[in-house]
């Protein structure tokens, strides 16, 4: 008995030798990694996401050899390929450019969604950052934040348009509220050119717009922006106070957007991605590139981005709930 035993026990471990060990394969998939296409998903069709992803797409395929196609799926709030992806083999062969709808928002959202933003993903590196910027109609007779504040009060309550419910500027719209008292009243329009039409058109009185469409309508004079909501200056706006200048330090709200792999995606595989993408974004040329694009390139760890998704959930969550905000 105590042979028989030890000669299976001898099976089994000269059976493990051969076998290389899970660091092994992780390891050995990293070296040959890509081997064949990439399929990027991105959302929204001339967005950020889009266009980011088609910055970095043709660099990356130069760098590594194989095409990485953008798979651009048009969907509420970037659900259908953020599900895609979660779902797709882990092997690196399949990332999302992450925004903080699909990733964040969703979850208060979306009463059935299907894959968890924080279990179903493995975080790669941010790829930028933006914020948004409060803006008014000319005819409101305020010329800063603060100003906008106490107008509001005394007339009771002002309408502000965003790009629909759960959005970026819907949420800031909230927390503006929550913090200052002033009363809000959303205007949800059915997509971002019919939300800049109601606040030139001073259907509404406020508007959350991007740095690249607050540039434009600031030119031709059809807005007064007051703050971005972020702590520091815009760098492609930089001379429009923050909002910790404007006197509302806690009005942080930005826009971003991360790589994510699905789950269980080898740690090598995900260091090797993580490094060939965050020495791009710190290229001066597309530095130069997402700036145009409104945004500023923020490379990171994968660990970074994943305690950034944990923080922007624990934050955004009750806000959301608060309002009773729910997607259509």
């Amino acid at each position: 008995m105590i042979t028989g035993w030890f000669r299976r026990a001898a099976w089994v471990l000269a059976a493990s030798l051969l076998v290389p060990s899970g660091g092994a394969f992780a390891a050995e998939a990293a070296h040959e990694y890509p081997n064949r296409a990439i399929r990027l998903m991105a959302h929204g069709v001339g967005g950020t996401a889009d266009g980011l992803s088609r910055l970095l797409g043709p660099k990356l395929t130069e760098k590594w050899g194989q095409p990485v196609v953008i798979d651009n799926r048009s969907s509420a709030g970037g659900i259908i390929p953020a599900e895609a992806t979660a779902k797709a083999a882990p092997d690196g062969h399949t990332l999302i450019m992450g925004n903080a709808i699909a990733f964040v928002n969703a979850i208060s959202l979306f009463k059935n969604l299907p894959y968890d933003p924080v279990k179903d993903f493995a975080p790669i590196t941010m790829v930028a950052t933006t914020t948004n910027v409060l803006v008014v109609h000319p005819s409101v007779p305020v010329s800063s934040l603060s100003e906008l504040i106490s107008y509001g009060k005394e007339k009771g309550r002002l309408t502000y348009g965003t790009v629909g419910p759960g959005s970026l500027g819907h949420l800031t719209g909230e927390l503006l509220q929550q913090l200052t008292g002033v009363r809000l009243v959303h205007v949800p329009y059915k997509g971002g050119g019919a939300a800049i039409t109601g606040i030139i058109s001073g259907e509404v009185q406020v508007s959350f717009l991007s740095p690249v469409t607050a540039h434009a309508q600031l030119l031709a004079g059809k807005v007064k922006a007051l703050a971005v909501t972020s702590k520091t200056r815009s760098p492609s706006l930089p001379n429009i106070p923050s909002a910790v200048e404007a006197g509302v330090p806690e009005m942080e709200a930005l826009l971003w957007f991360g790589l994510f792999a699905p789950a269980k995606t080898p740690r090598p595989v995900v260091a090797k991605i993580n490094q060939a993408v965050v020495d791009l974004l710190r290229r001066d040329d597309m530095k130069e590139a997402i700036l145009k694009q409104g945004g500023d390139a923020s490379p990171s760890t994968p660990e970074e981005l994943g305690a950034w998704v944990k923080s922007e959930i624990a934050r955004w969550t009750p806000i959301i709930k608060g309002a009773g905000i729910e997607a259509n």
